[in-house]
């Protein structure tokens, strides 16, 4: 039998994520982001997870190829998707941006999440 390890990122709050860069999609001047990964697999290599952060500001995102699910760990976020109410996620919240999503980001306060990329 073969022995798979357990990956594992211990207290995600203070995890280091590495340096920051600048958010190509930001529309807010000098808002930065950065990401852990911490695993890519699955069926060829389809599925990604990790946590990602970013500082307060505004930035477009789209899910071209692939849905995210995503748990927010700390911070707040208001999302607009033309033709939807505003909403705001924190901490403990969920949400899925389905292939093909669209909307804008609005992050509040410095934003972590978890998330898991599938690609279609």
């Amino acid at each position: 039998m073969t022995t798979i390890p357990t990956l594992a990122v211990h207290d995600t709050a203070a995890a280091d994520l590495g340096a920051h860069a600048p958010k190509p999609t930001a529309t807010t001047p000098g808002l930065t982001e950065a990401s852990l990964p911490v695993w890519t697999g699955g069926s060829a290599d389809r599925i990604d997870t990790g946590l990602w952060e970013c500082t307060p500001g505004s930035f477009t995102a789209e899910r071209i190829g692939y849905t995210e699910i995503c748990t927010i760990l700390s911070g707040r976020v208001t999302i607009e998707v033309a033709g939807a109410a505003p909403e705001e996620f924190g901490p403990g919240d969920v949400m899925v941006m389905p292939s093909g999503w669209a909307g804008t980001w609005h992050v509040h306060e410095p934003l972590r999440k978890h998330f898991t990329t599938i690609q279609d």
